[in-house]
Order: C-alpha cells, then sequence, then structure tokens
C-alpha cells in the first residue's frame, strides 16, 4: 500500500531546480533511503512530504491527502521528524522535550505524560533516570536516541529523517542504526531516511533512492542496486561498500 506519493513534483530555488518532476512512492512499513551529493534535493523532497514546503508544480499525497488541501498542522503532528542536530530545546529536560508534541496537542495529564517519556526512554534504549536530566548532560548518540524518542512519542506512522546520524561517531552509529531497524520492525513504521552514507542507505533501505540534480538516478533495492548499478554516479558510490 502506497502511503506516501510524489507525482511529478517541480521545486525551485531562485530560478534552480531543486527537484524537476520527481514521481515517486513510499509504501507502507518499508525503508526508503536517500542518497546524493549535497543539494541534490534530498532535504527539499523530505520537506514536501512534510508540508514544510508546497511544490510548485505536481501533488504530494501523505496517507491519501493532498498537502495543498490537508491540514498542515495536523498532518505533521501524525509525522515523525528528525534531523542530525537533534533539534532538542537546551532548556527542557528529557521528559520534557519528549512529550513537547503530546503537549501542545492537548494532552496535558501529567502521570500520563510521564509513563509515556519513561516508556519511550525504554523503546529506544535508554534509562528511565535519563528524564530528568537536559540535553546538555546527555551523549551525543544519547541526544539523538532522545530525538527518536520524541518523534515516536505522537505515535506517527510515518518517521522521516534527516542525516539523523551524520555527526556520530561510528560505533554510536552502527549501534543506532541497528535500534532505528528494531524500532521500524516493531512499531512496523515507514521511514524515509536520508544519508550522505551509501553503507548506511545500503543496510538500513528496503529500497535505496539515488539522486542527483534533483531527479532519479535509480531506485531498487540494494542487491539489485549493487549488482545492476544504473550509471558511473552510482558505480562511484559503491567503491565505498567494497
Amino acid at each position: 500500500m502506497e502511503i506516501i506519493t510524489l507525482d511529478k513534483v517541480t521545486k525551485c530555488y531562485d530560478k534552480e531546480y531543486a527537484l524537476k518532476e520527481l514521481s515517486l512512492t513510499v509504501n507502507q512499513g518499508e525503508c526508503l533511503t536517500v542518497i546524493g551529493r549535497s543539494g541534490c534535493g534530498k532535504t527539499t523532497m523530505l520537506k514536501l512530504m512534510n508540508g514544510l514546503l508546497l511544490p510548485d508544480t505536481g501533488k504530494v499525497f501523505v496517507e491519501g491527502e493532498d498537502i495543498h488541501t490537508a491540514d498542515l498542522i495536523a498532518l505533521r503532528r501524525r509525522i515523525g521528524y528528525v534531523i542530525q542536530n537533534k533539534g532538542l530545546f537546551p532548556h527542557m529536560t528529557v521528559e520534557k522535550n519528549i512529550t513537547y508534541v503530546p503537549v501542545i496537542s492537548g494532552k496535558t495529564n501529567k502521570a500520563e505524560n510521564h509513563r509515556l517519556a519513561l516508556e519511550l526512554l525504554k523503546q529506544v534504549g535508554l534509562e528511565e533516570e535519563m528524564a530528568s536530566r537536559y540535553p546538555s548532560e546527555l551523549s551525543g548518540g544519547q541526544q539523538q536516541r532522545v530525538g527518536i524518542a520524541r518523534a515516536l512519542a505522537a505515535k506517527p506512522s510515518i518517521m522521516l529523517m534527516d542525516e539523523p546520524f551524520g555527526a556520530l561517531d561510528e560505533i554510536t552509529r552502527q549501534s543506532m542504526q541497528d535500534e532505528l531497524l528494531r524500532l521500524k520492525a516493531d512499531l512496523r513504521l515507514t521511514i524515509v531516511f536520508v544519508t550522505h552514507d551509501i553503507r548506511e542507505a545500503m543496510k538500513l533501505g528496503d529500497r535505496v533512492l539515488v539522486m542527483d540534480a534533483g531527479e532519479i538516478v535509480q531506485l531498487d533495492t540494494p542487491e539489485r542496486i549493487k549488482s545492476f548499478p544504473a550509471n558511473d554516479f552510482v558505480r562511484g558510490l559503491l567503491q565505498a561498500v567494497g
């Protein structure tokens, strides 16, 4: 079942194309990883899926809703969004960071929110005692886990992730990748995951989308991309995989 659809989507900035008539579907329950050069349109595509941007031409549908006519605030609250710098509020405890979206959505029962925060901390592999700490008291990997917990707080069916592990050391990064695969399986999430690391894209993706200059270069399973790279650009990316 298709949960996200982009139909001939074009987006320009100052007359420069970020996306050129891009058509794409994301299936329910899959992890689609997205890789390409800086400026190739990866982040623009995520923002269109989240209603943070509207296409200049073409249509974007999320869970069957056209983002041109959807309630965008309600839509965004149903979608988890995780970015590289975690986006945590430094003046809030971990618990308040995690429960921020439920609280602004009207769920103000403190006991229920506390239980939710503890449940999500456990879900992302953190100890309950972390709830009372502030972001500055956590390691980079712990902060990223809190960022994921916050994205999960609204019980989304879709997670959009923009290079979330890019600033982490290799050991922590691999641990977070494994954690994400577990969460995807446990929660049946649909994930669109932008990365600049082809090894990460191949490990996490049910399908891998290779982009260049706002267009799709190749979209296929990791196995088929490795066996049948579409062009020299894809072959160059694959050199890092070995």
